[in-house]
This record gives structure tokens, C-alpha cells and sequence, in this order.
């Protein structure tokens, strides 16, 4: 195949991928746009603008996760689409193979890939963080006395006695806390104190809270700030508190490597960068996927059979990645096995299948 027939192609599917991956975020955005209004109307202080800029900030992040899905529907549509132009039928009985036509489709598979991890992930880490902040001060003081609705608790050990901390959000990689409260427990275990902040930020070997009501033998005081000593160093809260999905992909080695210096096992972490390594290969084996149901229509006709199956068989590669990344996360398995089992199994079988029905 030349070089010319091959650009055109890659090309095709640049296009297709393109103007597929503008229209899903078009319609996210609007899905979450007016999602985020219901829930924050009320709220003091709340303007439209504000809303837009919260949903524009969190799309990065919604638009990484369906980047597998782009990856397959763009795929199927310009197969499908080169099919119905009878081009792929010509360039075969022009002597060119499947292989060959579909080289450029896996490059730009591959490419859409690395564009995804080195530049859609860590604007997306970014921009999920500031819309957090956001969405946070427009939430500010409404749970405040009473927090109900925690992150999964921590417990730490210092030489005045053990504190239980818990918040209503996880701020700025877990280093920030809002709505938090803080159990402080006695010799015997029981709590002695308990102080509300609206704001906790980990400061070195302190928690430094802002406007605080201590709660101590039935009395309420209210303070404009406190602190309460602690051991705890960032890393280890990073690894218990923070979405690993808020780290970019350049930061998550060298958080991953902190954190195991301190005994901790990070595998939320780990899991995230082997998932984000395997990411562009996921792809290209989406775009085999696509090309198990594609080379049929050349000789059959488009079926929407087929094409079902094509999605069906691209959503349950999806499922079965999310499920052993959650083995991985658990440590039941090593994280780079289950990142890397799921893409290497769907791209055997795509090139078993094409072996099988192409080259007999």
C-alpha cells in the first residue's frame, strides 16, 4: 500500500475521531451542566457562570474516561464508513491487504493514546481539582456543624492520644480537608473532645484549622483557628485520601516511589500509572476489535448484528479491565499484570480472528 492511500486513512480516522470525540464532549458538557445547576441553584452565592466554569474544568476528566469508547466508535465508524463508500473494497481487489489499511488506524489509535496520557491526563488531574475547590467554597458552612456525609476515616498516634479525622471533601491531593471533624479520644479510648473547621489543612506536624467549633464537656466554642498536633506525613495521606485519578501521569512514579519509602503499598497509585501505560495499547486493541465486526460488511452488507456485537464485545473489554484493576487496586494481583492481561488478550483475539477469516 502507498504512502498516499495509507495518509488517507490515517487521515480519515484523525477526522472521524475528532469530530466524534467534539460531539461527546459537547454532550457531556450539557448532560453535566445542567446536572451541576440542579444540585447548586440554591446554593448562596451560585451563579450560572460559576456552574459552567465547574463543569468546564471537570470535562477533561469525564472525556478521559470514555477515551476507550471513542476509541472504538471512531474506529467502527470509519471502517464502516469506507465500507459504504466501497473504498475498502477497491483497495482490496486493488491487492491490498487488511493489514495494510488497518496499519494506519492502529497508529492513529496509538497516537490518540499518547495524546490522551501525556496531555488530556494531567490538564484533567488539574482541572478536576480546581472545580472540586469550586463546588467546595460554594458548599462552604452549610455542613459545618454537623458533618454526616465523611471520606473514609484516618486515625492517627501522637504522644497526647489518638484523633479520628474525617471530612465532608477531599481537597488539593488530600493535603486539604473541608467540613472535617476531628475525634480526639482519651487514655481509655473515649472521645474528650471533638472539633468541627470548616477548612483542615496538613501543615508539618500540625493540622491547621479555620474557623472551628470545639465541642468539650457540653460547652460550644467557637475559634478562628486551631491546631491539632500529628505525625502524619503527606505521603501517607496522599495514599489513603487523594483519587489517584487527581495526580497527574507525570507526578504518580515519584509519589508512588515516596510512598513505598514510608512502608505503604500504593497500589491505588500504581494502578493508576500502569492503566495510563497500557491506555494508547487499549486502544489500538479496541481498533482490532472494531475490525473483527468491519471486515464482514466488505462482503456481506452492513449488519446491525455485527455491529452490536462489535460494541457489546468493546464494552465487555471495558468491564472486564475496570473489574482486574480492581484486583490490582486490592493487590490480589500485580498492578502491571492487570492493566496489561485485559489489552493483551483483546489484541490476540483480534488478530487471531482477522488471521483466521483474512489469510485463511
Amino acid at each position: 500500500m502507498g504512502w498516499t492511500l495509507g495518509r488517507y486513512f490515517f487521515f480519515r480516522y484523525v477526522s472521524i475521531t475528532f469530530w466524534f470525540f467534539l460531539g461527546l464532549l459537547a454532550l457531556v458538557f450539557l448532560i453535566d451542566f445542567t446536572e451541576l445547576s440542579g444540585r447548586t441553584t440554591g446554593l448562596p452565592g451560585f451563579t450560572y457562570g460559576i456552574a459552567f466554569a465547574i463543569s468546564a474544568l471537570r470535562m477533561p476528566m469525564i472525556m478521559l474516561q470514555t477515551v476507550p469508547f471513542v476509541g472504538l466508535f471512531s474506529a467502527m465508524a470509519t471502517l464502516v464508513s469506507l465500507n459504504r463508500r466501497y473504498e475498502l473494497v477497491i483497495a482490496r481487489s486493488a491487492g491490498v491487504s487488511a493489514w495494510q489499511f488497518l496499519f494506519p488506524c492502529c497508529v492513529g489509535a496509538l497516537m490518540f493514546g499518547v495524546l490522551s496520557v501525556a496531555i488530556i491526563n494531567p490538564i484533567a488531574a488539574h482541572g478536576f481539582s480546581w472545580s472540586e475547590q469550586m463546588e467546595n467554597d460554594l458548599r462552604a458552612g452549610k455542613s459545618n456543624a454537623v458533618t454526616t456525609n465523611v471520606t473514609p476515616w484516618l486515625r492517627q498516634k501522637t504522644e497526647s492520644g489518638d484523633t479520628i479525622i474525617g471530612a465532608r471533601a477531599i481537597l488539593n491531593q488530600g493535603l486539604e480537608m473541608a467540613d472535617a471533624v476531628f475525634f480526639i479520644l482519651d487514655p481509655q479510648g473515649n472521645i474528650a473532645e471533638r472539633k468541627d473547621a470548616a477548612k483542615a489543612f496538613l501543615r508539618d506536624g500540625y493540622w491547621e484549622l479555620q474557623d472551628v467549633k470545639v465541642f468539650k464537656g457540653g460547652n460550644i466554642q467557637a475559634l478562628a483557628s486551631d491546631k491539632v498536633p500529628t505525625n502524619l506525613k503527606p505521603e501517607f495521606v496522599q495514599e489513603r485520601l487523594a483519587r489517584p485519578e487527581t495526580i497527574p501521569f507525570y507526578e504518580l512514579p515519584r509519589k508512588i516511589e515516596v510512598a513505598r519509602s514510608f512502608g505503604l503499598k500504593a497500589n491505588a497509585f500504581a494502578m493508576q500509572f500502569d492503566s495510563l501505560v497500557a491506555l494508547p495499547f487499549l486502544l489500538v486493541a479496541m481498533t482490532l476489535i472494531a475490525a473483527t465486526v468491519s471486515m464482514r460488511f466488505a462482503r456481506m452488507g452492513q449488519s446491525a448484528t455485527m455491529i452490536l456485537g462489535g460494541v457489546v464485545a468493546g464494552f465487555l473489554l471495558y468491564v472486564v479491565s475496570v473489574l482486574v484493576k480492581a484486583f490490582g487496586v486490592a493487590g490480589f494481583v500485580p498492578t502491571v499484570v492487570a492493566a496489561w492481561v485485559p489489552v493483551v488478550v483483546a489484541m490476540f483475539f483480534g488478530v487471531t480472528f482477522l488471521l483466521y477469516k483474512e489469510d485463511g
